[in-house]
């Protein structure tokens, strides 16, 4: 009795050690800059509009509007964003239309720890990704409103669904497919997380040139004010 006791006690520490071991190695997969986030974010306030028609550009770019405080619906955006002849052309057709209403549009790098870290900061994101299988996959756009990273999954408002779950893979692979187009759609005076003065002035231009020269001026300010 006593010499299987002892022979089983080897086994249960190697399985323990290496149970051990793989959940380290798991932990091990997130991006260090990830990890320095807060583990897990949801913006519960981010409105939604559902809707599969024209890659969802209308109901997500309402969202976006809407978290601004603008009283939009997907229906008044079909016509300035010119749906659904103008589909193929809607990342141009988005931040054009996002500059009328006076918001600054300003693009994000191509990689996962820069989403989160607006995420994290309260900042939803606007972005395009391939929804669905393999070679079945079509451009959605959508809005990044959370993350665990603990589950290495992120949360999406995207099409008939409130809360799309996908793992950070899945995500960044379908993300990718699409160009990793992502954007922030924010009021002139609200600077995102980690902004870069650059990148925020060329797009206090571009808001300048749309017509919106007292919002892009308060975009500059807001940054100079930093």
């Amino acid at each position: 009795m006593l010499t299987r006791l002892h022979s089983a006690l080897p086994k249960r520490l190697l399985l323990t050690c290496a149970l051990a071991l793989t959940l380290t190695a798991c932990a091990g997969t997130v991006d260090p800059e990830i990890r320095r986030l807060p583990e897990r974010v949801e913006l519960n306030g981010v409105p939604f509009f559902r809707g599969y028609a024209n890659q969802s550009g209308s109901m997500a770019l309402a969202s976006m509007l809407a978290q601004q405080g603008v009283r939009v619906t997907p229906g008044l955006l079909d016509k300035p964003l010119n749906l659904p002849a103008g589909v193929a052309n809607l990342e141009g057709s988005i931040q054009n239309v996002a500059r009328d209403y006076g918001m600054l549009v300003y693009p994000l790098d191509h990689n996962l720890p820069a989403l989160l870290t607006q995420v994290a900061a309260g900042n939803p994101v606007l972005l395009r990704y391939s929804d669905g299988i393999a070679f079945m996959g079509e451009p959605r756009y959508a809005l990044l409103v959370g993350y665990d990273s603990y589950k290495q999954n992120v949360l999406l408002r995207s099409g008939m669904n409130r809360r799309t779950q996908i793992s950070f893979g899945s995500f960044t692979s379908a993300w990718e497919k699409e160009g990793s187009w992502a954007v922030l759609v924010q009021k002139p005076n609200q600077l995102p997380a980690q902004v870069d003065r650059q990148r925020w002035l060329k797009a206090a231009h571009d808001l300048g040139q749309a017509g919106q020269e007292q919002a892009a001026a308060q975009a500059t300010r807001a940054i100079d004010a930093k």
